[in-house]
């Protein structure tokens, strides 16, 4: 094709389009006419009144200003047609603009995230139900990302990972959507974790400690406490200004109906943002969740305040992931798993940290939750999450189906914080509770098959045997700092020696209650301060003897002789 030929056929189409351009401005005239026109005859047949209360010349002038603005011209948009549709996947042709993470609409008004990107070809996950889409349909690409509402006015609420209110709440009343995706601070922006975030559990508290940053993984098989131990932190989070965010991600509807009144009868839903995505769900949802709650949480990190986000469960969003790629026709690795599994966890949880106080100093602490099979804590995901987090909370069936909840395995937990993540009156009280706990499990091994054993070694097992019944607790139930540190001072001091184990749950309610009655100021101030000094230390053994002694009068003195 010569110059001349090529400078004619661009001439014509720049002609073609003016004249185009010419009918579109000749058609807006065309409809203002007829606009003015259609009003003046309305207003002309109505009453006297009516044409009284209508300002008919200002009206008028309304309509011409606005036709004056209107702009016309020639859009242009990527389209591609669907190949094939089903499994919530499509495989569209055309769209030769598309870019990876991009939003396309279908006809149906569902829209779809692009995932693979070919040569001739593009692979788009659907974000709503594939009914009525079919091979043939034209899709339209819109050159915009996925972006969720965030704010203030997510509080209290349940939503969808696309940020849709659940159960018929009304609409939110948002000013700001946020990408999905984000990088995670780098290491100039971050500070240290040294604040502690209390979860009200005893044993987590005083042996695995979660600092306000921190990555700190739960890993166990099914019926073994996770999501109990993950939400009574939540609970806990009251009055001490953490907004909380849980994901459920393809969890069953009554188990996360059930999370969330629990929530809302301890008062914590006010200051909760509650993400779900039901297993009925196309997988796209589930896959996306986690990070839908990650970028609600990250609007309070930035303005400088401590979050809190439970994932619940990778496991179940490892599968989902998994399922997409295969369905994209992606090479399977290890347990049919794609290759990127890990950058998957990684770049999620990377996200959480501590700023450092030119940021504001917030921080977003994740508790990602994971299911093991059998006790097996070297399968694929587990392993994967571990070797990304700051520390692991194991619980064990065994402890579990014993009685001991939560049922946490103190040989296999660890935080990778530790005591910096303590306050220093609780880093005072348990500096060797890990020990004598350690040694307790070794002599138990030997009692439980008759062994003989001599009097330090019984004595050293009823001390274990007690210390691990007041880090026994019940759901819901979450301990203050101050009742922590009572609990523990009266245990390791050999105060419950002497009292049976079924008593020690009465003995511990009823010292709790009495020291929170007749000495306010002091349990205050350790709340308060976190600090425990030489002073305060006397003062509250002292007062725990006491109630000690009086106790343990009372109830003698109630056993008949020879009871």
């Amino acid at each position: 094709m010569s110059e001349a030929t090529s400078r004619s056929e661009v001439s014509r189409l720049l002609t073609t389009i003016q004249q185009q351009s010419d009918q579109v401005d000749e058609g807006v005239r065309i409809l203002e006419t007829d606009l003015i026109r259609r009003i003046s005859d309305r207003v002309a047949r109505g009453p006297h009144s009516q044409r009284a209360q209508l300002d008919l010349p200002s009206l008028l002038g309304q309509i011409r200003d606005g036709a004056t603005h209107l702009e016309s011209g020639v859009r242009f948009h990527d389209v591609g047609t669907v190949q094939r549709i089903g499994e919530s996947v499509a495989t569209i042709s055309g769209l030769p603009h598309a870019c990876t993470d991009e939003i396309v609409t279908f006809p149906t008004g569902v829209q779809g995230l692009i995932l693979n990107l070919e040569r001739d070809r593009v692979d788009v996950i659907l974000l709503g139900s594939d009914e009525g889409i079919h091979g043939g349909d034209l899709v339209t690409g819109t050159g915009e990302r996925l972006r969720v509402p965030v704010g203030p006015a997510t509080l209290g609420r349940v939503v969808s990972p696309l940020g849709a209110p659940l159960g018929g709440g009304r609409v939110l009343d948002v000013t700001e959507r946020r990408y999905l995706e984000r990088s995670a601070p780098g290491i100039v922006e971050r500070a240290p974790v040294n604040e502690p975030l209390h979860t009200g559990w005893k044993i987590i508290d005083t042996l695995v400690p979660i600092g306000r940053g921190q990555r700190e993984l739960i890993v166990g098989d099914r019926q073994t406490g996770k999501t109990t131990l993950a939400v009574d932190t939540i609970i806990n989070q009251r009055d001490q200004d953490v907004i909380c965010v849980y994901v459920a991600i393809g969890q069953k509807k009554s188990t996360t109906l059930s999370v969330i009144e629990t929530l809302r009868e301890h008062g914590a839903m006010d200051y909760t943002i509650v993400v779900v995505s039901s297993p009925d769900d196309p997988p796209a949802l589930r896959y996306l969740a986690p990070y839908a709650g990650c970028t609600m949480a990250e609007y309070f990190l930035y303005r400088g305040q401590d979050t809190l986000i439970v994932y619940d469960d990778l496991t179940k969003h490892a599968d989902a992931y998994r399922e997409l790629s295969l369905l994209l026709r992606r090479p399977p690795g290890r347990e049919a798993y794609p290759g990127d599994i890990f950058y998957l966890h990684s770049r999620l949880l990377e996200r959480a940290c501590k700023l450092n106080t030119d940021l504001g100093g917030g921080s977003l602490t994740a508790l990602p939750i994971v299911e093991m099979q059998r006790g097996n804590i070297a399968s694929y995901i587990p392993t994967n999450l571990i070797s990304i987090t700051d520390g692991q909370i194991v619980l064990d069936t065994n402890l579990y189906n014993r009685g001991i909840k939560p049922a946490v395995d103190i040989g296999r937990s660890v935080s990778r914080v530790g005591s910096a993540a303590q306050t220093p009156a609780m880093r005072s009280v348990v500096r060797n509770l890990r020990m004598e706990l350690a040694q307790y499990d070794e002599v138990a091994r030997f009692a439980r098959f008759g062994t003989d054993v001599d009097e330090t070694t019984h004595q050293q097992i009823q001390r274990g045997e007690r210390l691990r019944t007041v880090l026994t607790q019940r759901a819901h139930d979450p301990f203050s700092l101050s009742s922590q540190i009572i609990s523990l001072i009266a245990a390791l001091d050999g105060l419950l020696d002497e009292i049976p184990l079924r008593d020690i749950p009465i003995f511990e309610r009823n010292l709790l209650a009495h020291l929170s009655e007749e000495h306010p100021g002091l349990i205050q101030q350790i709340n308060r301060a976190g600090e425990l000094t030489d002073e305060m230390s006397d003062v509250l053994t002292d007062r725990i003897r006491e109630f000690h002694a009086d106790w343990g009068a009372a109830r003698y003195s109630q056993i008949a002789p020879g009871g």
